[in-house]
């Protein structure tokens, strides 16, 4: 390394008392400075992936300031007018809530149901109103700060997506096999679709192997167990703190199990640590690190007890995660030029707000202007016909010298976004990945920054008290979710978030004369979407739109079927929202919003007979204006965004129908660097 870094290293590593009463590789981590040799994902040499298990974003960073967790402003409300906070258990409404328990984040939390029919009754067809009903009440339990404050200091020291989701509606494997294929086999070859945790042995080609063909380094870290076999149950084994649990999803191809000693299926994917015989579970992997032997991509599978899946506490996983940071970080010339992924594989049975994407299974059930068919599931003799994915939210820290400051990406991810960022990075395609999930998520690039500055040296929490007392399995918390619910709201505060790629739109055609709403889907020029599309006063729905980029797309609402009236919620991308409401009996005013510069342009029109008076009101600064508008006339005005950060809320009411809204929300992207949505309900 060069020797003013080498200075700079030893400096921090014995700066202060506070630094050595901490975990100083961890420290270490946040204050290393990055390799900035081209200013772009080209300095990523190293790409690692600890994905740890069955805990939803909600569930541990709802209360995080600065994310779209617990105080979003604007969430999925349903027919009656409640939002997806309220999950009723038949008599009444739970809303999450904290256990009331003493160091919670060592506490051994029951598991949940979270396969395929489960996961698909709580969804609902995009409903997402039988989770109680389907995961029992403590799918609405949380974590805050004080409980798993380690997991909270990497979010506020390096980046955190509030927008990735998990791949599949259901469990481990077929999660698992998204983050390592691209797909579950949904073509139906190589023995898929997997929709379970069958692990019958398969056949499809999985990335590693397109690695291997391509030159590409790469290498499974974990602890053997009583042996990566058949008769080592793969790493699966009663011992819960040795073995891998049997995520290391790769060991249930044909092609993997059939590998001998010198074949690099097996060197790297069925070797590792042995805890039998004394190994640490970090000790080769420190060791290539230290030995400039990592690859150039790295999968990371912990033993049982630390990966964090219930009844196992998140505070294990804390410990371990804090172990491989010290690892990595044991060459900081390596670090320069590591991004490590920390994601957990599903959302066990914990419940989550934002309803993820989904591709329409039908024209009744929306639209898309790319193949949906690889992404949706047409039903079998023991699985309800549903889309595949995406799943839930589920945490997502992008740990990493290019994504230092505490940072928000609220770009739509899931697990084929991490192979997306090994193919821009490394350039070895993954054609499993379905034409739907390429256009609907992202390639997390949006998380890093290449040509910043490095930022000041941080502390994060020590974990040497999570380390395991005892090896023992303690039996299941159960949790009582209090008589009388009240939603919780975050931290106080804003977050500097990522810019984004996203200018979508969505447009309203009233015809009178048939009694109709059309709807004109767009996610703009640069990259694409998909929306959810609610009603106040409907019963047939949700329905799911996605637009590639400079595609749109259309469909068209018959208000017969709701008495003669419309009242539609859109839901996008990043807080994204349009409403609808009105009646079809006569033609009249329309409102318009358009993304001009860092502000809003609203264009009004009005078709018909007589002045339109028209009431904006702006949530962000509490405003009011009039826009009067003459029969045939067109209006245009600038929402000057400057106060509220890029962010609006303007809804239009009209004096002349008390039903007719239009509300316009979101964030305007202009390439630049913003912050969190001020909107957000902090306590």
């Amino acid at each position: 390394m060069p020797e003013v870094n080498r200075r700079r290293f030893l400096q921090l590593a014995g700066a202060t008392t506070a630094f050595t009463a901490l975990n100083a590789s961890i420290e270490r981590a946040a204050a290393l400075p990055a390799n900035h040799r081209t200013g772009s994902i080209e300095d990523v040499e190293h790409i690692v992936v600890l994905m740890q298990e069955n805990r939803s974003f909600d569930h541990y960073f709802g209360r995080l300031r600065g994310v779209r967790g617990f105080g979003d402003p604007r969430p999925v409300t349903r027919p009656d007018g409640t939002s997806v906070w309220h999950q009723s258990d038949g008599t009444k409404d739970v809303l999450p809530f904290r256990p009331d328990l003493d160091d919670l984040g060592l506490a051994f939390i029951q598991d949940l149901p979270h396969g395929w029919n489960d996961g698909h009754a709580a969804f609902d067809r995009g409903r997402y109103d039988k989770w109680v009903p389907s995961k029992g009440s403590t799918t609405m339990a949380y974590l805050e700060r004080r409980d798993i404050p380690f997991h909270y200091a990497l979010a506020d020291t390096f980046t955190v997506c509030d927008a990735y989701h998990c791949s599949f509606i259901g469990s481990t494997d077929p999660n698992r096999y998204y983050m390592w294929t691209g797909y579950t086999g949904n073509d139906g070859k190589g023995g898929g679709p997997v929709l379970g945790n069958d692990e019958a042995g398969y056949s499809w080609t999985t990335y590693p192997e397109r690695l291997e063909e391509a030159g590409v380094s790469w290498k499974i870290y974990q602890d053997v167990g009583d042996g990566l076999d058949a008769q080592g149950s793969w790493g699966w084994i009663p011992d819960a703190y040795r073995g891998n649990y049997g995520d290391n999803s790769l060991l249930y191809f044909t092609q993997y199990r059939n590998a001998r000693p010198g074949d690099p299926l097996y060197d790297k994917a069925r070797t590792g640590t042995d805890a039998r015989t004394g190994e640490g579970f970090f000790d080769r992997l420190k060791a290539d690190v230290t030995g400039g032997r990592l690859p150039q991509i790295s999968w990371i599978v912990a033993p049982e007890a630390f990966t964090e899946h219930p009844n196992w506490p998140a505070n294990y996983g804390a410990w371990y995660i804090a172990q491989v940071l010290e690892a990595l970080t044991a060459d900081p010339a390596v670090w320069a030029r590591t991004a490590l992924f920390i994601t957990y594989d599903e959302n066990d049975g914990f419940f989550d707000h934002l309803v993820p994407p989904f591709p329409p299974a039908s024209a009744a059930q929306g639209r898309s202007t790319v193949d949906v068919g690889p992404d949706v599931f047409a039903g079998d003799a023991g699985h309800v016909a549903g889309p595949y994915g995406l799943g839930q939210r589920v945490p997502m820290l992008v740990v990493s010298p290019w994504s230092k400051g505490g940072w928000v990406c609220s770009e739509t991810f899931d697990h084929t976004s991490i192979i997306r960022f090994m193919e821009r990075r490394f350039g070895v395609h993954e054609p499993n990945i379905s034409p739907w999930r390429r256009t609907v998520c992202g390639d997390l690039t949006a998380a890093f920054d290449f040509s910043r500055g490095d930022t000041r040296p941080v502390t994060l929490p020590d974990t040497d008290r999570y380390a395991p007392p005892d090896r023992l399995r303690h039996p299941d918390y159960v949790p009582t979710p209090p008589a009388h619910g009240v939603l919780p709201k975050q931290e106080r505060g804003l977050r500097p978030a990522r810019a984004l790629r996203y200018v979508p739109s969505v447009d309203a055609t009233v015809d009178a004369a048939a009694g109709r709403l059309t709807l004109t889907f767009a996610s703009g020029p640069h990259t694409g979407a998909a929306f959810l599309v609610t009603s106040g006063n409907r019963t047939d729905g949700p329905w799911s739109y996605t637009t590639g980029a400079g595609r749109t797309v259309s469909d068209t609402w018959n208000s017969a079927y709701s008495g003669g009236s419309y009242d539609l919620t859109v839901h996008g991308p990043n807080g994204f929202l349009r409403a609808f409401a009105g009646s079809n009996r006569a033609a009249g005013a329309e409102v318009v919003a358009r993304h001009v510069g860092d502000d809003v342009e609203l264009t009004f029109t009005n078709r018909g007979t007589r002045t339109a008076q028209l009431t904006v009101t702006d949530g962000y600064r509490d405003r009011r204006t009039t826009v009067r508008v003459r029969p045939g006339a067109v209006l245009k005005r600038v929402v000057d965004l400057a106060a509220s950060k890029r962010w609006y809320d303007l809804t239009v009411t009209s004096d002349a129908e008390s039903t007719f809204v239009r509300r316009f929300a979101g964030h305007v992207e202009n390439g630049r660097p913003g912050v969190s949505d001020p909107a957000i309900v902090t306590e």
